[in-house]
């Protein structure tokens, strides 16, 4: 297969680095070509803490994913979480030049550029200026004011801000590991790609993404992406609390968690007894299911109330911002038994798990499908779709070239010195300034 035909997706996690080689087929559809998983050394609640270690753990991954499926990889499309991630609101506008000239592309670049200049805390960088709804001349709710007259361009915008230093270090991994960096994109909007609808995302839907360091929150009301945040607590913080509740190492708290765990203690019998052995010869433990579910109940309960709280920071309590989907669950940790029912006992929405299999191709691995491989198929399908618009710029200038070739001339095609102009989205246009912020930190 030549090369330029296939895409990489790498999600970097706290337990575990995945990286995913698919390409669209003629369905439209995602077909998984090869994947490689590596435990995640050098990363802690979503941030990189040890150079090294992760450089190691993503070599590891992409050589497994390259032997799956005979291919090479040289660019991956990242994903970027951990708690230094916040999100703000905030409101700016521009006065044009000229109403009588209908508002361009132009107008919304100075307007975002703007943004960018905002004053950040030391060491923190914008990452994602997302807009969401304009006002031209006072008139409100606008979604895109291109082609329409006015004077005064105002918007209200969903900023992400993130740590410059751990941005830089996900970039030095990447670099160090020998692979280029494609883009790099929020991890709780890429999950949101792989496992949500369009009909979600219109009637107002949380996602909520756990993972062994960190829970994503993303929230998309009308199609538009409306509040993210990212909690510092995931799997990881269950499995610490029952290596310690239960005094035993952290391989069979991991194993307890996953075999037997649930977060609703009232299923369990008292005579539910679950025995585990000791270490070199002593005598085997025996811990009560009951006991084990009351350990995950009080962190999961902890975890779920800080999400809800960020939910209803965002206004889920008034009838205009009502999320009428509820909320989507995915992520490893969404695998924990009973742990839907909690949520919409505590929250009182609409719950359902999150597989990433809708935009899979039929044959793909059934373990590809599962909650825990969300974030690493929204990379893949974000790098997938990245490759389709560079196709499409580059045809889009080789058939203005044959336009411009005078007939009986066409050993000498003359360039077209001015291509057309591709409008990009705010996700391409923000992806171009942080590869030129990593390459200017090297």
């Amino acid at each position: 297969m030549e090369v330029g035909n296939y895409s990489v997706g790498l999600d970097i996690g706290t337990t575990k680095i995945v990286a995913i080689i698919g390409k669209k087929n003629e369905y439209g559809k995602i077909e998984v070509l090869g994947t490689g998983k590596s435990k995640s050394l050098g990363v802690h609640r979503g941030v990189v803490n040890n150079i090294t270690q992760t450089i190691k753990s993503i070599q590891q991954a992409v050589e497994g994913a390259e032997a799956d499926s005979g291919l090479k990889i040289g660019s991956v499309v990242v994903g970027i979480a951990g708690q230094h991630i916040r999100s703000l609101h905030h409101s700016d506008y521009i006065t044009r030049a000229d109403s009588e000239e209908v508002i361009n592309d132009e107008d919304l670049d100075k307007l975002c550029n703007q943004v960018y200049k905002l004053v950040m805390l030391p060491g923190e960088e914008i990452i994602h200026v997302l807009p969401q709804e304009y006002k031209v001349d006072g008139q409100a709710e606008i979604k895109e004011p291109i082609g329409m007259y006015g004077g005064r361009l105002e918007a209200n915008f969903h900023v992400v801000v993130g740590q410059v230093s751990s941005i830089k270090n996900v970039g030095r991994c990447i670099k160090s590991a020998g692979l280029d960096l494609a883009n790099i994109t929020l991890e709780p909007l890429a999950s949101s790609d792989a496992v949500l609808s369009k009909e979600e995302k219109e009637a107002g839907v949380a996602l909520i993404d756990i993972g062994g360091g960190t829970t994503d929150l993303a929230i998309f009301k009308d199609g538009i992406i409306r509040h993210t945040a990212v909690i510092p607590f995931g799997g990881g913080v269950i499995t610490e609390d029952i290596k310690e509740g239960c005094s035993i190492i952290e391989k069979q708290a991991e194993l307890l968690k996953i075999k037997f765990g649930s977060a609703w203690p009232g299923e369990n019998k008292d005579n539910e007894i679950v025995s585990i052995p000791g270490l070199r010869g002593r005598e085997p433990k025996e811990i009560t299911l009951k006991n084990l579910s009351k350990i995950i109940h009080a962190r999961v309960v902890e975890i779920i109330e800080q999400v809800y709280t960020e939910i209803k920071n965002y206004g889920h309590e008034e009838q205009k911002k009502k999320l009428i989907a509820g909320i989507v669950l995915t992520g490893g940790g969404s695998q924990l038994k009973h742990l839907k029912q909690l949520v919409e006992y505590i929250t009182g929405m609409d719950t359902r798990i999150g597989y990433p299999n809708e935009h899979l191709a039929g044959d793909s691995q059934t373990e590809i499908a599962s909650p825990l491989y969300a974030t690493a198929v929204g990379l893949l399908m974000n790098a997938v779709s990245n490759q389709d618009k560079a196709k499409q710029t580059k045809g889009q200038m080789e058939i203005e070239e044959k336009e411009l070739v005078p007939a009986g001339h066409e050993e000498e095609p003359q360039r077209n010195t001015e291509p057309q102009k591709q409008r990009k989205s705010v996700f391409d246009k923000w992806s171009e300034k942080l590869k030129d912020f990593l390459d200017n930190a090297e």
